[in-house]
């Protein structure tokens, strides 16, 4: 059975829908323009971030460091004039490094040399024995830069050996730090029995090693080029 809806049956079959509507509308709408409450933040909020503020957080396990300004003791005194004076003690002492200039190596000085230093260096004690020349004696042996043993027996009458039997020159050089690698410095005095070693790039050596040269007055510095 076919059912006809007629238009009058239409609008009224509209009517409750369209009254619903009316009716809703005005309250959904009165609910939105309702203002909204805007309540105060909690005063805990603010006493939180002040107190971020004023104490950092620090991390764990970590020791809070005094800012105590350390008191040194005073030491007193009275001056020549009779005047009370103080002045403050040191406890700590950090001394300044002195360094050393190294050697250079010249390469118009025979290589053999260089290696003499080097054997010297390696058979020397840390202490003076007494036995510088016979030290170097070995060393030069050793090398091949002499081939037999000289016969003086004082470290002041090397440098003279040398010249005139091995071939060696004095060079132009008044500084013992200014001495090439491997040059032979001999010192002392007609009354003393002197002082012979090698020039090292760290230092001195003879029968013991030294970062500095010997304090007897310098004959001269010799090389065999």
């Amino acid at each position: 059975m076919v059912q006809i809806i007629t238009s009058k049956s239409v609008q009224e079959t509209d009517k409750p829908v369209r009254a619903i509507t009316k009716q809703r509308v005005p309250v959904v709408a009165k609910k939105l323009a309702q203002p909204v409450k805007k309540e105060p933040a909690p005063a805990i909020a603010k006493e939180s971030a002040q107190t971020f503020v004023a104490e950092p957080v620090r991390p764990m396990d970590q020791q809070t460091v005094s800012k105590t300004t350390k008191r040194f003791g005073l030491f007193s005194f009275k001056s020549p004039e009779g005047k009370k004076e103080s002045a403050p003690v040191i406890t700590q002492y950090y001394p300044k490094q002195i360094v050393y200039p190294f050697g250079r190596v010249d390469r118009h000085i025979d290589g053999r040399l260089m290696q003499a230093a080097t054997i010297a260096q390696e058979r020397a004690h840390a202490h003076s024995r007494s036995q510088c020349w016979h030290y170097v004696k070995e060393a030069l042996l050793a090398s091949g830069v002499i081939d037999s043993r000289p016969k003086t027996e004082l470290a002041r009458d090397a440098a003279q050996e040398l010249v005139s039997n091995y071939g060696f020159k004095r060079l132009s050089v008044n500084d013992p730090f200014s001495a090439p690698v491997g040059s032979v410095l001999v010192y002392g005095t007609s009354r003393s029995v002197g002082h012979v070693e090698f020039r090292t790039r760290e230092g001195f050596v003879s029968d013991f090693r030294s970062k500095t040269p010997s304090r007897r007055p310098l004959l001269g510095v010799y090389a065999k080029l």
